[in-house]
């Protein structure tokens, strides 16, 4: 992953490179890696994800 700065712009390179790992899924990753996680949430947060993707799915299809 690679962000430019141009013009002396460190902020909007920082908000740049926030945004990328935002998008790629590396933030949420790092945090819920910080601490253990019992496999029983682990199960309920899973479903819970996939409950919401077919919601948004169905909305999706039914505009």
């Amino acid at each position: 992953m690679e962000v430019k700065v141009q013009n002396n712009q460190i902020e909007m390179a920082i908000k740049a490179l926030k945004r990328q790992l935002a998008r790629d899924g590396i933030l949420k990753e790092l945090k819920k890696r910080r601490a253990y996680e019992k496999p029983s949430v682990k199960k309920k947060r899973k479903q819970q994800e996939a409950r919401r993707r077919r919601q948004k799915a169905a909305r999706r299809f039914s505009k």
